[in-house]
């Protein structure tokens, strides 16, 4: 597989290098499992192949123009630095370019302001997106065709991602990476890479940093209660009870709600909660277990290796080693 990360003027070095060392990862972990580096390839371009100055003041020289490098099955848009205008004028060959890579099959991510690219192409319209907090007026204003989706780090149209900043660049590539190697390999990208920045990709459509953001209000309020109360022994029946409800019609509003059952919510809620602790205190694995709301360890080791694909021990060892492991 190719990958194309664009090179422009007033980019922030981060917003590429941090996913080129991400898919580096993935691919040498691949490598390491079935004695043969996975097949993947990063090209930097840029709209005429000469080198671009960074915020940073570096300079980054591409591997390729835009006219010379090919098509890709993913190409990254950079965060660029303060107003976006100016790039976006002076790299308007780009468009076209960002419209045939759509047009065969690529997916596309872009960071921050890089996301104007996209709406300058018009390949935003009627659809969700988002962008750097700091420039969601202008964003709105540039373009009234684009669904701004202000309360979302992230948001997903079809094969286009957009990302509010860097750090939810590392979500999107985190699921990019499962989508393309399998779960096992994305999780131990996370783990040993950026653990402490993502969040469950999967269970939010659009990902932003509160997943309260619906309008009912029983539902809301049992979403409080089991986060208030997470290591009370909660059972979906009592809580239906206390929300004038049938269990049956709480498990529907609940998904229609949340995307989710209650029970996998409240298994997600544990879960986030425990690696927090595995990750931040000296607490035995039964100790967090408790904590969490689980009497059995053995029980709670299970589903935790069912979520994370490695069990609460190794986690712990993997996410304070920081250090990449080739099995």
């Amino acid at each position: 597989m190719r990958l194309a990360f664009v090179l422009t003027g007033q980019m922030l070095a981060a917003s590429s290098l941090l996913p080129i060392e991400m898919w580096q990862a993935a691919a040498e972990t691949v490598g390491g499992r079935r004695r043969g580096r996975a097949p993947l390839e990063t090209v930097t371009v840029s709209v005429d192949g000469a080198a671009v100055p960074t915020q940073a003041g570096l300079r980054l020289a591409p591997q390729a123009s835009i006219a010379d490098a090919g098509d890709f099955d993913v190409v990254y848009l950079p965060a660029l630095w303060r107003n976006p205008r100016p790039q976006v004028v002076r790299n308007r060959a780009l468009l076209p370019w960002l419209q045939a890579q759509a047009a065969q099959g690529a997916t596309i991510a872009a960071v921050g302001t890089g996301c104007c690219f996209l709406a300058e192409a018009g390949m935003l319209d009627d659809k969700a997106a988002t962008t750097h907090w700091h420039y969601f007026d202008r964003f709105a204003r540039d373009y009234p065709a684009v669904r701004l989706k202000r309360q979302y780090f992230i948001t997903q149209a079809g094969s286009l991602y957009c990302a509010g900043s860097v750090n939810a660049l590392a979500d999107v590539t985190v699921h990019l990476i499962e989508q393309f190697f399998g779960r096992e390999v994305a999780s131990h990208v996370e783990r040993n890479f950026s653990h402490e920045i993502r969040r469950p990709y999967d269970q939010y459509r659009y990902l932003e940093g509160d997943e309260l953001q619906h309008a009912d209000e029983s539902i809301l309020a049992i979403q409080w209660r089991m986060q208030r109360d997470l290591a009370a022994p909660l059972r979906m029946t009592d809580l239906a009870r206390e929300a004038g409800m049938s269990p049956r019609t709480l498990d529907r509003r609940f998904r229609e709600a949340t995307g989710l059952s209650p029970l996998a919510y409240l298994q997600g809620l544990r879960i986030a909660a425990a690696k927090q602790m595995l990750e931040a205190t000296n607490l035995t694995v039964a100790e967090v277990a408790f904590r969490v709301g689980w009497l059995d360890q053995g029980h709670f080791a299970r589903v935790f290796t069912r979520a994370m694909t490695v069990g609460p021990a190794e986690y712990r060892r993997t996410v304070r080693a920081k250090v990449f492991t080739l099995r």
